[in-house]
């Protein structure tokens, strides 16, 4: 992995853990990676009941599809085998659900949760040009996700002990 990224992934760490747990500070987390690494597009998915939402994406456009089933696209793939995924040619690919139709290549990475090992969401990173990932960027993006994992269990606790707290009974 590049020298400066390790640096990056010492900043985000930190950026994580001091940042509010807010959607903007999510938003701030994947812009960081995309600058380091000079990527296109990231999209930061959760899943939710189900579903892949998008949790933060980097940029002014929202992907084609903000939400869709946890079995559909490259993530389905990745949700389902734990693995990072790599696509040279998503054009290629009949699982691609494209996010933008420029994309020609994309990498998607599966976030998993600490404590349980179960995927609980996705980076997924993508480029206009073919062939774009290389195992660098695959090294790099999984120690990302590692680092996002902390963030999206603490919204995911977060946003049940918000929930308890609002359904729980007046005294």
């Amino acid at each position: 992995m590049k020298n400066n990224s390790t640096k990056l992934l010492q900043d985000l760490a930190a950026f994580i853990l001091a940042a509010p747990k807010d959607p903007s500070s999510l938003k701030t987390a994947a812009e960081m990676v995309r600058a380091e690494r000079d990527y296109r597009w990231i999209g930061i998915y959760k899943i939710e009941r189900g579903d892949f939402v998008i949790a933060a994406g980097t940029g002014d456009e929202p992907p084609a599809y903000p939400r869709f089933p946890k079995t559909q696209g490259l993530c389905a793939a990745v949700a389902e085998t734990r693995e990072t995924l790599i696509v040279g040619d998503v054009r290629k690919d009949p699982r691609w659900l494209p996010a933008f139709w420029t994309t020609h290549s994309e990498i998607v990475v599966p976030i998993l949760s600490e404590a349980t090992g179960q995927v609980i969401g996705v980076i997924d990173v993508e480029s206009e040009k073919r062939d774009a990932f290389t195992d660098d960027d695959r090294d790099f993006l999984e120690h990302v996700a590692a680092v996002m994992a902390r963030r999206l269990c603490t919204a995911k606790k977060n946003g049940a002990a918000k929930k308890k707290k609002k359904n729980a009974p007046a005294h």
